[in-house]
């Protein structure tokens, strides 16, 4: 075993490889119910699997002093196996959670088998029990969300529910929060293919209930809402919001901010001034400004202020006479986005983001992020980051205990939605 490898097309253990390949085959012609039963045998009681070369192969792999360092990689290798060949089927995707449950099952009594297998039993239940509490199982058992998930809504019975069922509805999370250490490139490729699939259907979804409550506003001003409910289909709001909080947060994010121009506006104006700045220094000063502006000066003069003064000023003060550069642009805003939002998965401190949050509410405080990013686009998925710290650190808390975070996460959704996707959402400007 000791040609173990990383995901980047260098060569495979014999072992490894003719597992993969078996699995590979077989996929292609098994049911996914013929699929499961086979790993259940082959890697849960580890006992009568019908290719005896492949039980061999695994004790190999079980038997290697590496074993307990690799096997969860192995494992995983082995679950996205099955889990590509499904995903691109509809119809056998309900599978995929089936799939992960699948080691949460307890090995029940031990099984008369030779003794000579004993040894290799044990090995194996270790090993997947290993498998159950690593980050490689966590993401699996997030990706079993996006899959078993697709309509879930908040309500008096749902509340209580789990963060983590909310996974499905926030592919800027995919990521961060799906793929796990020594990911390999066909797990990556599954993952974009889901994240693509889910923000197309949110950005039409949002399209399509955009494009309904412009008409029916425009309608309303001739006729009663029974006419409306007439000749209109009513569409669905697509979040987890109220309507009145959507629509809101739709016409703060695509209209003018206390009539100085929308946000694209605003940042596009702080660029084209940043170009004449002299220094490192005075572009922090004109971006303290910049960031201040739309947030409530009371709040501001409190304490938040002079806290973000601080960052900016400490951060690279050795550069401070400088010319700016795409560096300092790109350093700046990703260590005000550790300073506002959460700093790493180690120290998920997020005091600041919290106390904002309660001061200017989750869609001012959504607006401060979104002026960073829209000013160094370059940092979007480091503020995506971010929030899946948050995510994965509250992932197990009760949704009804968390709204705040909950909310937070709908409105980054619509932000991004409409500045970095692929609709056009303005119409909603027609509305008076």
């Amino acid at each position: 075993m000791s040609t173990r490898i990383d995901p980047c097309n260098q060569q495979l253990n014999p072992e490894e490889q003719r597992l993969y390949q078996h699995l590979l085959e077989l996929v292609q012609v098994e049911t996914p119910s013929q699929m499961i039963d086979r790993c259940r045998a082959l890697f849960i009681d580890g006992v009568d699997y019908p290719e005896a070369e492949i039980t061999l192969a695994v004790d190999r792999i079980t038997s290697s002093k590496t074993a307990e360092q690799e096997f969860k990689f192995i494992l995983n290798r082995c679950c996205h196996i099955l889990i590509n060949r499904w995903h691109m089927q509809p119809h056998l995707q309900s599978a995929i959670p089936e799939l992960i449950a699948l080691f949460e099952c307890s090995f029940g009594a031990p099984r008369t088998v030779n003794s000579f297998r004993q040894p290799s039993l044990r090995r194996l239940h270790k090993l997947v029990n290993l498998f159950i509490s690593s980050e490689q199982y966590v993401t699996l058992r997030r990706l079993s969300q996006v899959m078993v998930q697709p309509n879930f809504e908040l309500n008096s019975n749902t509340g209580n529910k789990p963060l983590l069922t909310l996974m499905r509805r926030y592919p800027y999370l995919y990521e961060h929060c799906l793929i796990s250490e020594e990911c390999y490139y066909e797990q990556q490729q599954t993952i974009q293919h889901i994240k693509e699939e889910v923000q197309k259907k949110f950005e039409i979804d949002l399209s399509q209930y955009v494009t309904y409550q412009v008409r029916r506003s425009q309608i309303l001003r001739t006729a009663p809402n029974t006419e409306v409910q007439r000749i209109l289909r009513p569409v669905r709001n697509p979040t987890l919001l109220s309507d009145r909080e959507l629509n809101a947060a739709l016409k703060h994010f695509i209209g003018k901010i206390d009539n100085y121009g929308s946000y694209n506006d605003l940042a596009q104006n702080f660029l084209n001034h940043t170009r004449h700045v002299p220094t490192f220094k005075a572009f922090k000063d004109d971006l303290y400004e910049y960031l201040i502006s739309s947030l409530d000066s009371g709040y501001g003069k409190l304490q938040f202020n002079e806290r973000l003064y601080t960052q900016l000023c400490n951060t690279s003060p050795d550069c401070d006479n400088q010319k700016l550069n795409e560096f300092l642009m790109v350093r700046t805003c990703t260590q005000l986005l550790n300073f506002l939002v959460a700093d790493t998965p180690a120290n998920p401190q997020h005091f600041t983001f919290v106390d904002l949050i309660t001061n200017q509410g989750t869609t001012l405080t959504t607006g401060l992020l979104l002026k960073i990013v829209l000013i160094c686009r370059k940092v979007k998925p480091y503020l995506e980051k971010r929030f899946a710290i948050l995510f994965n650190h509250y992932e197990s808390a009760a949704t009804s205990c968390i709204q705040w975070l909950v909310q937070s996460l709908e409105k980054l959704n619509v932000a991004l939605s409409i500045h970095f996707g692929k609709v056009d959402l303005s119409v909603l400007n027609q509305i008076a």
